[in-house]
């Protein structure tokens, strides 16, 4: 149900008056700047309008935003007579699609629809009661994601539905959770009760984790007389009855797709196939074919580039690469031009429909089996692939993701372009930001502020898009580690608080992703201390030099030091991989106290985020991210060699926000370094007689110890 939300229904928003006005400022100067709008004449007093201002600001649509409020109980009725129809009393709906995507499109969003909760991360589990004997079915509805979304779940999941609240010390897993609710409809019933899920929406992984659970559960001696079982569901029960409700996305399997020429490249799609050929075949004789269904894989070795899924341009498709049937491409062949077709064929790329996938897998399987063959499966692929073999696979971590990783010089150089741009767009929405708030004394919410960045982003030639939602937040907002703002329901920014802003951008030399932390007016000395000890982490990762064969979780704490040091931490990684204008998240390393950042060692040539942060719930958010790349430092010791870390961001830092006299010699030295980088290499960009110019000198000025 869509509502629009009335004046009186406000509560502890910014919109009013009251909540606005700045310290050292009357309030009524913001009620004078609201009442001297006048649409119809395009001038007030004589002064021309400005677009974005608080001249344009409509007092009455204030408090008026487009919220999307989701009553589920219908919904979840519906779904229930579904799960009867399929004899399933726990249906499990996960937030991936059928490629195991982060960033899923709009037509996949069905755990979003069901649930209301419109996070990116997350599983709901719906369960059915066998006992009751309504018309209408009944039974309970629960929706688990981890901290960074606890706050957003708790405001956007209605009634019906419980939270489960991942990582917490009091609360079961949401595996265990389904587990348990399905053993206690077993026990109550006397039947076998079946868990259902669509087998295209997990890994087979997930599944057999799932099947280990479910037997370790039912050997407990009070649970020994259930009988629970793990099923497929091949028609999605919720795509099922969501046009009931509202009318299905598009599917965006209508795109187009184009080329990404060899100047952004740096490799043939030969090259590419050459060394994925070599690197599975020459070095095991039983593999005779691979499975591709990451879309990022797919792009990346093809060398084209999609829009299906916003922010990240990956096209919907699968991949089958033989060791004598050569390579297939399973995608709908009405999306591709003639251009591309031919660019295909070119390269030997067969091209079949994408519904064929399957099918064609369980051939091939069927033909491999006969001769003893093997698939090689990647721990990224979904259960339904499991399913269709009928012959011996090897599951392991995608030899594509991980050449992927390691960028060549081509897309090296693109990621130093690529944040160049990107830095000369956040600085001019820093001056700019700085500029509105202190000089003009205007009102700037965090959407606008977040468009206004994206315009500055515009200007600068190949920009694509951007490679994720800006994180725009002002106040206690930062502390919201994943928060998006949402037009009409934001905050004004307020020059007295911390502004934290997390944003990146696709270009077609590369993917960027940076975050700065600001702050417009007199920090508090805790905002400053906790500030600089962020910054320290940030350095001390930065200059870092560490053996071969290192993985992430090794040195995860070198950028936490600082903040342990006063028991202060941060709830994130400290850093994932980046794509070459492609996915702003990319495996297969990490640096982080997670196991996934401990399956794979840094390598040179890849690019990674460096960003330790702190949260004050309810007051402020720091977050201070560069993009970096692993290179060679020319050291050796007890016969490894040693890599290190460069810096491809071009943002200053906050000096308001810096306590130099916390900085040692070393990290003095680093900072000054870096910011006279960027003004060496970006003031040429601005108009000597502009703000941004302006602020850029004082911002990237050296920083000196006071004593």
């Amino acid at each position: 149900m869509s509502a629009r939300i009335s004046r009186g229904q406000c509560a502890n928003c910014t919109c009013s008056p009251g909540l606005l006005s700045r310290a050292n400022r009357r309030s009524s100067l913001f009620a004078q700047k609201i009442n001297i709008k006048r649409s119809q004449s395009g001038t007030i007093n004589g002064l021309q309008s400005r677009k974005g201002s608080v001249f344009t600001i409509d007092a009455a649509s204030l408090c008026l935003p487009d919220v999307k409020e989701i009553n589920t109980t219908k919904r979840l009725t519906a779904l229930r007579k579904k799960m009867a129809e399929n004899d399933i009393a726990v249906y499990i709906i996960p937030s991936e699609d059928q490629h195991q995507s982060e960033y899923v499109s709009s037509f996949d969003q069905k755990r979003s629809f069901i649930s209301g909760f419109q996070g990116s991360a997350g599983v709901a589990i719906v369960t059915r009661d066998l006992m009751c004997m309504n018309e209408i079915p009944e039974g309970l509805a629960a929706l688990s994601t981890d901290g960074r979304y606890f706050n957003q779940a708790t405001n956007e999941l209605d009634f019906n539905w419980l939270l489960l609240k991942q990582g917490s010390i009091d609360q079961p897993t949401w595996e265990q959770w389904a587990i348990n609710q399905a053993i206690q409809q077993s026990l109550d019933s006397g039947l076998t009760v079946n868990i259902g899920v669509d087998p295209k929406l997990i890994t087979n992984k997930l599944y057999q984790k799932l099947i280990k659970l479910i037997e370790t559960s039912i050997n407990e001696p009070k649970n020994s007389q259930a009988k629970v079982e793990l099923i497929a569901v091949s028609e999605n029960l919720v795509g099922s009855i969501w046009e009931k409700f509202e009318s299905l996305p598009n599917s965006p399997d209508k795109n187009s797709i184009s080329i990404l020429e060899l100047k952004y490249s740096g490799k043939s799609v030969k090259d590419k196939l050459s060394q994925v050929h070599n690197h599975i075949f020459k070095t095991s004789t039983n593999i005779e074919g691979l499975v591709v269904t990451a879309l990022d894989e797919i792009a990346w070795l093809l060398n084209l580039r999609g829009q299906d899924i916003e922010y990240n341009p990956v096209f919907f498709s699968y991949l089958i690469i033989t060791k004598f049937h050569g390579v297939t491409l399973f995608i709908n062949k009405l999306r591709l031009s003639p251009e591309v077709l031919a660019y295909l064929q070119l390269n030997n790329i067969n091209v079949e429909s994408y519904e064929s996938f399957y099918s064609n897998l369980l051939t091939l399987s069927k033909e491999f089996n006969v001769n003893s063959k093997q698939f090689l499966v990647p721990n990224n692929s979904n259960w339904d692939v499991i399913r269709h073999l009928k012959c011996g696979y090897n599951q392991t971590l995608s030899p594509i993701e991980d050449i992927k990783s390691i960028k060549n010089e081509t897309e090296l150089n693109g990621a130093k372009i690529a944040h160049l741009k990107d830095g000369r767009a956040i600085i001019k929405f820093l001056a700019w930001l700085e500029d509105q708030l202190i000089n003009n004394q205007e009102l700037i919410d965090e959407i606008t502020a977040d468009e206004k960045l994206t315009e500055f982003r515009k200007e600068e030639e190949n920009f694509v898009g951007l490679s994720f939602a800006t994180i725009s937040a002002t106040g206690p907002n930062g502390a919201v580690i994943h928060y998006k703002p949402h037009k009409g329901t934001c905050s004004t920014i307020n020059p007295s608080k911390i502004y934290l802003n997390d944003s990146g951008s696709q270009f077609l030399e590369g993917t960027t992703d940076t975050t700065r932390t600001v702050h417009f007016d007199q920090p508090s000395y805790e905002e400053i201390k906790n500030y600089t000890l962020v910054l320290k982490g940030n350095i001390s990762l930065s200059t870092l030099k560490f053996p071969e064969n290192t993985t992430g979780n090794l040195i995860d704490s070198i950028a936490r030091q600082h903040l342990w040091k006063w028991g202060l931490d941060y709830g994130h990684g400290t850093s994932h991989g980046i794509g070459a204008f492609l996915n702003v998240h990319e495996g297969p390393i990490g640096i982080g106290p997670r196991p996934n950042a401990a399956a794979n060692p840094l390598k040179p040539g890849q690019l990674i985020s460096n960003e330790p942060g702190y949260y004050e719930d309810g007051e402020y958010g720091i977050r201070i991210e560069n993009v970096m790349f692993i290179k060679d430092s020319g050291k050796f010791y007890g016969g490894k060699k040693f890599f290190e870390f460069e810096t491809v961001t071009r943002v200053p830092f906050c000096r308001k926000l810096i306590n130099v006299d916390m900085l040692t010699e070393e990290e003095l030295a680093w900072v000054n370094g870096y910011h006279n980088i960027i003004w060496n290499e970006l003031h040429e960009s601005f108009d000597k007689n502009s703000y941004v110019y302006k602020w850029l000198r004082r911002e990237t000025a050296p920083l000196v110890k006071s004593r």
